[in-house]
Parts: structure tokens; C-alpha cells; sequence
């Protein structure tokens, strides 16, 4: 029987002291894709902060990848977010080292003692997402679509069992925001690697249905229940 990798059960959130989603339910089955549709300013960024521990869950009950939000400390935030692949509108890359240099960063922070099974990983994730031979690249030597498939490669290091994506396909034009989702189509069906992906590219979400939840006056309510797999 599939696990439920996400679960939120009458969760208000909150930023500052300003109620953004009030009474949220949302249960994500290991291995899902899910869309998360709604206008800017509708609550789908601050959604996500909460998964990841950026803003608190003070009200409801909500679990992800086995850790209690409401009782989760500060400590256990990198445990947490070493479970979550993160892929941000915006790439936050660091511009000041190579291609490979921001992989290699975050395996050091993530305990990856050996050089040389940092290498061999980086190399396999470099080649899962189309970017062999790049490695010694500089991140603005690469096109937006390259960008965003070496942000890609760096949440897919430790194989984490949930993506988050927020906004991925924000800033690419129509082909290559096709590409990147079928990119992350891909990691979801090989890798079984849930995926939560916000967006407002309606086209996108005709092409490559899935189970999707719309945020619209303070709730998340889910618009289409079917997960296609």
C-alpha cells in the first residue's frame, strides 16, 4: 500500500500574523504528481515554505517525509530538507563557481566525504538531465533552459523522495518549459520521486495531466482528483 509522503489536515497558514490558507487538506501518496495551480499572490509560494520549514505549521496537523511540522525544531531542518529536491523559479545558483563546483557544494554540506563518489554522482546527475560535459561551465555561460536543468541535477543529488517546484518554468519560453517538465516527468515515473509543482502554465498542465489542487480566496481546494501516472 502506497504512504503518504505529504499529509495537511485543517492547517491554517500564516505569514507574520497575516492568514494566508486557511484550512488546508492535502494528502500527496509516495511517487505522485501533483499540480498546484492559482494566480500570484494566492498562497501557492507560501504553501510550499511551510513543507520545507521555512514558515511554521502553528495550527492543524501536517506531516512530510515522516517529520511533524508543528513539532519541528530548528535542528531537524537539514534532516528534513535532505529529503526535499527544491527547484526555484529564480535557480539561486552560485554564479561565482562552476557548474560542477555547485554540485559539489552541496554533497560536502550534505556529509559526502569521498571525492571520488562526488564525482561519479555528480557526473550521473549531470547526465540524467542532458548536461553532460558542462561541468566546468560557469552558470551564466548557460542558456535559461540549462539553468534550470543543472537546478534540477543539484535537487536530484541525494535522491530525495519528494520535488518541490515552485514556479519552474516561470522564466523559460514555451519549448523549453516543455522540456523541463518532461524532464521532471521523467525523474517522477523512473526515480518514483513525488513531485509538487506550482504553476499557472494552464498549457502545460493540459498537455501532461495529473492530480491538481487550485488556491484561490485563502483555501486549496482540489480541482481534479485523477493522478495519472
Amino acid at each position: 500500500m502506497e504512504e503518504n509522503i505529504l499529509s495537511y489536515s485543517h492547517v491554517n497558514i500564516y505569514q507574520d500574523n497575516d492568514l494566508v490558507l486557511s484550512d488546508v487538506n492535502i494528502e500527496m501518496k509516495e511517487g505522485e504528481f501533483i499540480y498546484l495551480i492559482g494566480k500570484t499572490g494566492t498562497g501557492k509560494s507560501s504553501f510550499i515554505k511551510t513543507i520545507y520549514g521555512e514558515v511554521s505549521v502553528k495550527e492543524g496537523a501536517a506531516s512530510v517525509c515522516g517529520y511533524n511540522l508543528k513539532k519541528l525544531k530548528r535542528s531537524d531542518l537539514p534532516h528534513l530538507r535532505r529529503k526535499l529536491g527544491i527547484v526555484f523559479q529564480d535557480f539561486k545558483l552560485l554564479n561565482d563557481r562552476s557548474v560542477f563546483d555547485n554540485l559539489d557544494f552541496v554533497l560536502k554540506a550534505t556529509g559526502w566525504e569521498s571525492k571520488k563518489k562526488r564525482e561519479e554522482r555528480i557526473a550521473e546527475v549531470l547526465n540524467e538531465v542532458s548536461l553532460p560535459g558542462l561541468a566546468a561551465k560557469m552558470p551564466y555561460q548557460l542558456s535559461g533552459g540549462e539553468q534550470q536543468r543543472l537546478v534540477i541535477a543539484r535537487a536530484m543529488l541525494n535522491n530525495p523522495p519528494l520535488f518541490l517546484a515552485d514556479e519552474p518554468t516561470g522564466n523559460l519560453d514555451p519549448e523549453t518549459s516543455d522540456d523541463i517538465l518532461k524532464l521532471l516527468i521523467k525523474i517522477n515515473r523512473e526515480h518514483n520521486t513525488s513531485v509538487l509543482m506550482a504553476t499557472h502554465n494552464y498549457q502545460l498542465i493540459d498537455r501532461y495531466p495529473a492530480r491538481i489542487y487550485s488556491c484561490a480566496d485563502n483555501s486549496v481546494t482540489l480541482e481534479k482528483g485523477i493522478s495519472v501516472r
